[in-house]
């Protein structure tokens, strides 16, 4: 496939497509979550469009030429970053920042000086540099899923 995309959106996720992001989930490079293993912890597409209706959940998503190709989601209460996930084609092309920085820029917003979430502590792992390139550090804590807790601290200036 052609890293160059015809056409890229980006919008506000849809508690309506909820299935499509769980679908999604299981069909990542890296990290892939069944649909099974995500109803194991609780997560459906009810209770994620739940956690979405209830302004919890803000997220961003992105199609290409209308498919799904990958999406972001927060925690506005505590300012973790929930999730980001792309589909293995659209890797590389800066989605995932994109989609990153939305969130982020939301959660700001609401008033988050702080941002968190959990990644791979391999350096082998896509996530691990992903991350540090964008500015995240490590926190020294690791999370329930044994998942290393790196921050993003807004600067006064941003």
């Amino acid at each position: 496939m052609s890293k160059q995309a015809a056409s890229m959106t980006f919008h506000a996720a849809n508690a309506d497509d909820t299935a499509a992001f769980i679908a999604l989930r299981g069909k990542t490079r890296q990290n892939a979550i069944s649909k099974e293993r995500l109803a194991e912890v609780g997560i459906t597409a009810d209770s994620w469009a739940q956690m979405m209706r209830s302004g919890n959940l803000p997220g961003q998503i992105c199609h290409s030429d209308g498919q799904l190709a990958g999406y972001c989601f927060g925690e506005r209460t505590t300012g973790e970053i929930i999730v980001l996930a792309l589909l293995p084609a659209f890797e590389g092309l800066g989605l995932g920042k994109t989609l990153l920085e939305l969130v982020m820029a939301e959660l700001r917003a609401q008033g988050h000086e702080r941002l968190f979430l959990g990644c791979s502590s391999d350096p082998a792992s896509r996530s691990y540099g992903f991350y540090r390139y964008l500015g995240w550090t490590a926190t020294g804590e690791m999370d329930q899923y044994g998942d290393e807790v790196l921050e993003y601290l807004f600067s006064g200036g941003e």
